[in-house]
């Protein structure tokens, strides 16, 4: 991809490192109000993808009350809240965490992370971040009637019907099929068909799937990552607004009118992530309270 610098990091009155990237932002038309950087080449979601995802479950019919809706869309730190949540998800369908195709691991955030080794408890499936996306997985393929033990394969009929659900939503053909971190298929498309996806989740109509998730995160936004979590500050900070990060430093923002941002940061690295998120919004007139935490020596290169 052909990246342009986003954010730089000063120290004393001195740039001292770049963070380059890509970055679109899309009016409620769906028109580019400002691009830097290929917005068109395919690339990975990460977790991103599971606003999608979401979507697609409840196409398929997944019913969950809103926490458990928002947890089967999140990248969870690992609180307890969470893990109950997933299991709250299995015991809808009558399956347990042996079942879960995510590999085993320890809490996503360092602050639990560390406080569970501490305790001396091992990696297990239930503490994997995409443990909730796995167990609403499941539950959509055993009310199908589908098998449960190959549930990630590309070509099952869940699968295959997410991948539908990402081309509808981002409007082009998904470019690549890869693996996830968590076993998951992963489906390739570009920046601009993210924000598109972002956009249309957050102003769904009343009654649409879209709406449901885009509710669901909105009324439980502690689910969608955690409470310290900066996706989560954000979300709370900005009433109506929905975001997702994933892993790579990938971003996607969607605001109640359609108006929505993806970027992705070239080495991956997660320090530039929100700085360069912070300024796409101010491009969009959204008032910010405050700097939600992001150290002054980051500056986005771009913006008001």
């Amino acid at each position: 991809m052909r990246h342009e610098p986003l954010v730089e990091v000063w120290r004393d009155g001195l740039p001292e490192s770049v963070h380059y990237g890509s970055l679109v932002v899309l009016g409620p038309d769906g028109a580019v109000r400002f691009a830097l950087g290929e917005i068109d080449a395919p690339c990975y979601p990460r977790s991103t993808a599971k606003l999608m995802q979401a979507v697609g479950l409840v196409r398929l019919g997944l019913d969950l009350p809103p926490d458990l809706l928002a947890l089967a869309a999140a990248s969870h730190s690992g609180e307890e809240f969470q893990l109950a949540g997933a299991r709250r998800i299995l015991d809808t369908c009558g399956l347990t965490e042996h079942d879960l195709g995510n590999p085993e691991s320890l809490p996503y955030e360092a602050e639990i992370r560390d406080v569970w080794l501490a305790a001396g408890r091992p990696a297990r499936k239930l503490a994997h971040c995409c443990s909730g996306k796995h167990a609403a997985m499941l539950a959509v393929a055993r009310a199908h009637g589908s098998s449960t033990a190959d549930y990630l394969d590309p070509g099952h009929p869940l699968q295959r019907a997410l991948a539908d659900t990402v081309e509808d939503l981002t409007g082009e053909h998904i470019a690549c099929v890869a693996v996830d971190g968590c076993r998951a298929p992963l489906f390739a498309v570009s920046l601009r068909g993210l924000a598109r996806a972002a956009g249309r989740i957050a102003a769904a109509p009343a009654g649409s799937p879209e709406r449901r998730v885009a509710r669901a995160i909105r009324r439980h936004p502690e689910m969608l990552a955690g409470p310290r979590r900066d996706v989560t500050r954000l979300m709370t900070a900005v009433p109506g607004l929905i975001a997702k990060d994933g892993v790579e430093a990938v971003q996607v923002v969607g605001l109640p009118d359609g108006t929505a941002i993806a970027l992705k940061i070239a080495d991956g690295g997660d320090r530039a992530r929100m700085p360069a998120t912070l300024a796409a919004l101010s491009l969009t007139g959204t008032t910010l309270p405050g700097p939600l935490g992001m150290p002054d020596s980051l500056r986005a290169t771009f913006g008001a």
